[in-house]
């Protein structure tokens, strides 16, 4: 489910040009608003983004717009990297652990479009998120969206030799934080099977044996949602911190498998009514950090079915 875009009224206002300039601009939505969801972490905010984009496309002189791509991944970028800045004082004062909204469906992920999950999952974004804003764009239009130095150092106003230094940082702080490992989607299923059963069993020492001994688990409440307000950290400590929080509602609780930004996750329903977003980190043999979103205006655009 897709929120309204809040510029949208604007449109009225604006005079399209023709209905090939608009077609053009359609080719490349998709790249536009993935380069906005990994910049933001949020639905809404990523929408906007492209539909200013789209505005200024169409207000643009056609002698502007050489390369559409370039110039659209260029609008985009840029409308970002002010939106990060403007929402800097609200990140600093929000009630713990900040995590993206959740891209959330029920079909099961295929083992093919594991390697490109990875780059889209909470945790990849929760790293990225401890970038400067200019660190982040640079980053993800290098390594993600493939693009040169040359078009990096149009978009940031900078020289490609700045550039290159800004991607070699961010890029060691990523790795440093995430280090790339492939896992196939039967892996993720598997230790989810056995998470959902340990939990339904209320079995500590079966939790324990799923999580590394340094394993994490962050919470998303904004606030709204009773969360924990730190990264609770070590197996032990995590273990305890599940079952604690769970045991109220044990008997009434559906841990049902979805897909979470094309990774395999949980959703928790109590009651019917869904209360967090779960997704883990993992080397293929323990979960190595699990990230709960539970703030209710991150999961409001998200289509649960009835409890089975």
């Amino acid at each position: 489910m897709v929120s309204q875009p809040r510029y949208a009224v604007r449109l009225q206002n604006v005079n399209i040009r023709t209905d090939s300039t608009g077609r053009a601009f359609e080719q490349h939505r998709h790249r536009l608003w993935g380069v906005a969801y990994r910049m933001l972490g949020s639905h809404a905010d990523a929408d906007d983004m492209v539909q200013e984009a789209y505005l200024r496309w169409h207000r643009a002189a056609p002698e502007e717009v050489r390369a559409p791509q370039a110039w659209l991944v260029t609008t985009t970028t840029r409308l970002c990297i002010d939106r990060l800045r403007q929402r800097r004082a609200e990140r600093e004062a929000y009630v713990g652990p900040w995590l993206p909204e959740p891209l959330v469906s029920e079909a099961p992920a295929a083992d093919e479009a594991t390697e490109l999950a990875s780059d889209l999952s909470l945790a990849f974004l929760a790293v990225l998120e401890r970038l400067a804003p200019e660190e982040r764009a640079a980053f993800l239009l290098h390594e993600v969206f493939e693009s040169d130095y040359s078009d990096i150092a149009r978009t940031l106003d900078k020289s490609e030799a700045a550039c290159r230094q800004i991607v070699s940082r961010a890029r060691r702080r990523v790795r440093s934080e995430r280090p790339r490992v492939r896992v196939s989607a039967a892996s993720r299923a598997r230790l989810l099977e056995r998470f959902v059963d340990a939990i339904e069993s209320r079995n500590q020492h079966a939790l324990l044996e799923l999580f590394d001994a340094d394993a994490t688990w962050t919470s998303d409440g904004g606030g709204k949602a009773k969360a924990a307000l730190k990264v609770v950290r070590g197996a032990q400590n995590v273990a305890r911190f599940v079952l604690g929080v769970l045991r109220s509602v044990a008997t009434e609780l559906e841990l049902r498998p979805v897909v979470v930004n094309g990774e395999r996750g949980l959703a928790f329903i109590v009651r019917g009514h869904l209360v967090s977003i779960l997704s883990i980190r993992t080397d293929s043999e323990r979960i190595l950090g699990v990230y709960s979103v539970l703030n209710p205006e991150k999961l409001r655009g998200v289509a649960i079915d009835k409890p089975h």
